[in-house]
């Protein structure tokens, strides 16, 4: 019984954990619904005085971009903004021929009077908040706009972003990213759900009470003084953007999230892409938890609420090992229950936590209806979407916890880009891209494996117990079961 026992003390604290979190999602989507309630002007500056415009410098951090470089040059040099106030940095850190293209492209571009640089570097050090760090060294802007290479900003981004900054306080403005292939694939799809409501629930609910939220690595801009006083950018997490996003708020500075201003950006269409991506952003930000954690509960001049958020902010990846503990014990559990009468009554409790996935279907629901609109059409198609995501996050849950692992325990890794592949329509195709890996990682094995356990979970669903079988944790295996299965057949496809 002793093993039995911690399986049940393991399950139940993960359980807890979720449901925690559930409930701080449910606090951010009443955030999110008063703030819906409020207008909010700010003072600007007066940009037909010259004297008054402030000076820009737009950084482009690239490396190695065949795909996407011209088609991100030509949009940003189509900023409207007054020359002779703005500067693009191209912090050009590429080992490919791009980087003999993109000085071409930069001469072409720069002719016309734009003031453009190609800034290389003769090694990586820091990566992205490397050549971040090199380009602030000449910035000459009093702001500084980033963005990611497969990022194309509207005409008048800078114009709808800096008149935040009027206010003294305001240190960095963070826009909402938008999705120029959302509909390309269930892989774009599912991501596009996810990052929509990090983009309105979680920011907007934290934005709007004062609590901590993260530039998002891009399509934002900084104060250029409010960077060098929270100490710079640093290399020494995955996630540069959230290391000093939480520096320069305990350091007081505020951060202004727009939600009603987009930036359309490209989705990984491969899942090797999207993969890289979830274990650079989970890794970071379990690195980052680890760095910030007693910075945040010792700070003194923040509230004790926004404490608590902060911290939630920052284990946020951790809740897929918490996902993945709960799926792999609950076939034990299955049996558990099966076996042990006396244990009924803790089972019936337990059931109380289907409540975390309510509360997630709820606060989902309210922000893809504010997106797409009300109707039982547009319900119907949520319901569809919403456990189409749910089935393949469980399906990242083991690749991300590694991540989350490996972040906690201080394991250093190289920062692995994103690869871009300027892709809008399903008659693009990804297949020649030179930047994707040909090689299957022993996490895939795993995932292969962890699709056969929880077939057998549906299987011990006819055999557990004396009354012809218990269906309760079907659905839930079902779904591990076509998560896992999604992730594995697809890492194997797009090797091919």
């Amino acid at each position: 019984m002793i093993v039995e026992t911690i399986i049940i003390v393991i399950y139940t604290i993960s359980l807890l954990l979720i449901f925690m979190y559930a409930i701080a999602q449910l606090n951010l989507l009443f955030n999110y619904l008063t703030s819906k309630r409020k207008k909010t002007d700010c003072e600007s500056f007066d940009f037909s005085n010259p004297d008054e415009i402030p000076f820009i410098t737009i950084q482009l951090p690239v490396y190695n971009e065949m795909y996407v470089m011209e088609r991100l040059l030509d949009n940003i040099s189509k900023i409207d903004y007054p020359h002779d106030k703005l500067e693009i940095q191209v912090l050009d850190d590429s080992t490919d021929e791009t980087v003999e293209t993109t000085r071409k492209h930069i001469e072409a571009l720069s002719v016309n009077g734009l003031d453009i640089k190609h800034i290389t570097r003769t090694d990586r050090s820091g990566f992205k908040a490397g050549a971040l760090k090199e380009g602030l060294k000449i910035a000459k802007g009093e702001y500084i706009a980033i963005f990611d290479a497969d990022f194309l900003p509207k005409e008048n981004w800078l114009k709808r972003t800096i008149p935040y900054f009027k206010d003294k306080t305001i240190g960095v403005v963070q826009t909402r990213w938008s999705h120029i292939n959302r509909n390309y694939s269930i892989l774009t799809k599912i991501q596009a759900f996810a990052l929509d409501a990090h983009f309105t629930l979680e920011q907007v609910g934290r934005n709007s009470k004062g609590h901590f939220i993260n530039f998002n690595g891009t399509a934002g801009v900084w104060r250029k003084t409010c960077i060098i006083d929270a100490g710079n950018w640093e290399g020494d997490t995955l996630t540069e953007d959230l290391d000093l996003s939480y520096r320069a708020q305990l350091k007081n500075w505020k951060f202004k999230y727009l939600e009603d201003v987009e930036t359309p950006a490209e989705l990984p269409v491969v899942i090797s892409a999207a993969r890289s991506q979830q274990f650079r952003w989970n890794k970071g930000g379990a690195e980052n938890f680890k760095k910030m954690f007693w910075r945040v509960i010792k700070s003194k001049n923040i509230p004790f609420k926004t404490k608590v958020h902060g911290l939630l902010h920052l284990l946020n990846s951790t809740m897929f090992l918490n996902i993945l503990i709960v799926a792999v014990l609950s076939i034990p559990m299955l049996y558990i229950k099966n076996q042990y009468e006396h244990l009924k009554p803790y089972f019936y409790v337990m059931s109380f936590f289907v409540l975390s996935t309510v509360i997630f279907f709820i606060c989902y629901w309210i922000m893809y209806k504010r997106m797409y609109g009300a109707g039982i059409k547009n319900f119907i198609s949520y319901i569809g979407m919403f456990f189409v995501f749910f089935t393949i996050a469980m399906g990242f849950s083991l690749h991300n916890s590694i991540a989350v692992l490996e972040g906690h325990f201080g394991k250093k890794s190289e920062f692995v880009r994103t690869p871009k592949f300027n892709i809008s329509t399903i008659k693009d195709s990804w297949k020649t891209n030179k930047y994707l890996k040909k090689t299957i990682s022993l996490h895939v094995v795993f995932e292969g494996l962890l699709m056969l356990y929880f077939a057998f979970g549906m299987y011990s669903a006819f055999i557990v117990g004396n009354q012809g079988g218990d269906f309760g944790l079907f659905p839930f295996h079902l779904m591990l079961f076509l998560g896992f299965g999604y992730v594995f057949i697809q890492s194997i496809t797009s090797k091919v």
